[in-house]
């Protein structure tokens, strides 16, 4: 039983019929010439030819399969990362820097332009890395205490969504993005858990502030990593990812004319 089920795999069929192949141009080599001396000695080169064969195909193509696989898994975590920012992500960052105080701080350092390199996503990802988010919610600033009511129903409105990104297969060597997911899953579930944000004790406040600076940091680290994917894939992605900037109070997605007589 164990022996036709190997024989069904095509690749053992496939192995077995060269083999046979090759007994048979070698027999038929010998009958031809009728030279055993030349012919095993032929096959003797062959032979050991063969340990050559699998460096270069194991070292070598294994190399380049593995590298044209990672590119294409990449290629895809982008995409799903690219659909989270189109659906989510962006106004998640738009509207909880407003509540951040110390945002004035970094603002510069994450409005992008086109002619940014490499050098400057890698400063600006320093900077965010060390730098300490702060966001107040509370009931002395009503505003903060609104816009969080909204954030709950546009974050319930799109659990779905997220759910479907959080069981996408490729994302499962992306471990910093699932980590953001994760975070606004659980904030999410906080402010769902949440009848009235309005009437809420100070440390409730606090605790709601946390949650919402986790999941803020890592998704201005998540973003500013696929920005620097735009830059250096998809540079008509990246413009329009320039003109609607979070971070940036002037963006606008028209492309503007430029002052009189610079033309």
């Amino acid at each position: 039983m164990e022996i036709r089920k190997y024989m069904s795999n095509w690749r053992v069929r496939l192995g077995i019929a060269l083999i046979i192949m090759a007994a048979i141009l070698y027999i038929t080599n010998f009958l031809l010439f009728r030279d055993l001396h030349d012919t095993l000695f032929y096959l003797d080169i062959d032979l050991a030819f063969i340990p050559i064969e699998a460096l270069i195909i194991v070292l070598v193509l294994e190399w380049i399969i593995g590298e044209r696989e990672k590119r294409n898994l990449l290629q895809k975590m982008n995409m799903v990362i690219g659909s989270f920012f189109s659906e989510v992500g962006t106004e998640l960052l738009a509207g909880i820097s407003e509540f951040d105080s110390k945002t004035e701080k970094i603002r510069k350092k994450l409005i992008m332009t086109d002619e940014w390199t490499k050098k400057d996503f890698l400063e600006a990802s320093n900077r965010i890395q060390n730098y300490n988010f702060h966001v107040y919610i509370g009931e002395n600033n009503p505003d903060s205490i609104h816009y969080f009511q909204e954030l709950k129903a546009f974050l319930v409105k799109n659990r779905e969504f997220m759910l479907r990104l959080l069981a996408n297969p490729n994302l499962l060597e992306h471990d910093s993005f699932t980590d953001l997911l994760w975070a606004v899953f659980h904030l999410t579930e906080e402010l769902e858990n949440r009848t009235d944000l309005t009437n809420l004790p100070k440390a409730d406040y606090q605790h709601l502030a946390g949650d919402t600076e986790r999941a803020y940091s890592l998704l201005v680290y998540e973003w500013l990593q696929y920005m620097e994917h735009l830059m250096e894939n998809y540079p008509y992605l990246f413009s329009l990812a320039i003109r609607t900037n979070p971070f940036n109070p002037d963006a606008t997605v028209e492309i503007q004319d430029p002052p009189k007589g610079m033309i």
